[in-house]
């Protein structure tokens, strides 16, 4: 039996620079979508666009956003309708921010002996007796299934937060 000659680092390269491309378009992708909660912001909050702006850069986090945004449409003078509405895309970009998340809060690192490049999580996970760090994921063709199918859902969420930006005529 043979031992199998490792895959050359060009083409390993190759497949990661292919990688960082789709991290690249996820990256561009959850940014652009992000940047609609200002549009929410001021449709709820009843302000200017270049106010919601403000509001929206003076706050840091993409949860810090969401959870005002969230808190708005929470508002006793808000219609259910427009509030569930509003919950609704909010849950789903945020049960989308964990691919994000994944790849943005990670080391690469790259097997010797020519095996997939992996993303290691730079998180700690904390237990009920311990902690956990450093969980690895091969960066294979499951992982850039994985990233593509985020990148589609967050499409479709882009343009849901569109239609209702239009639907209830929130400033553009």
């Amino acid at each position: 039996m043979s031992a199998q000659k490792p895959i050359s680092s060009d083409a390993q390269r190759a497949d990661f620079d292919e990688f960082l491309l789709l991290i690249g378009r996820l990256n561009y992708t959850w940014t652009n979508t992000e940047s609609l909660l200002l549009h929410l912001i001021a449709g709820l909050s009843g302000t200017t666009k270049d106010v919601a702006v403000v509001i929206f850069l003076t706050l840091n986090t993409t949860r810090a956003r969401v959870d005002l945004v969230e808190r708005l449409a929470k508002m006793d003078h808000q219609k259910p309708e427009e509030r569930d509405a509003v919950l609704r895309l909010t849950r789903g970009l945020m049960k989308l921010s964990g691919a994000r998340n994944r790849f943005n809060h990670c080391i690469y690192a790259f097997d010797p002996e020519g095996g997939p490049p992996r993303s290691i999580l730079m998180r700690i996970a904390d237990r009920k007796d311990g902690i956990r760090m450093g969980q690895a994921l091969d960066l294979d063709a499951a992982a850039v299934d994985s990233i593509a199918r985020s990148i589609a859902d967050l499409t479709l969420v882009n343009r849901d937060i569109w239609a209702h930006i239009s639907r209830y005529g929130y400033p553009a």
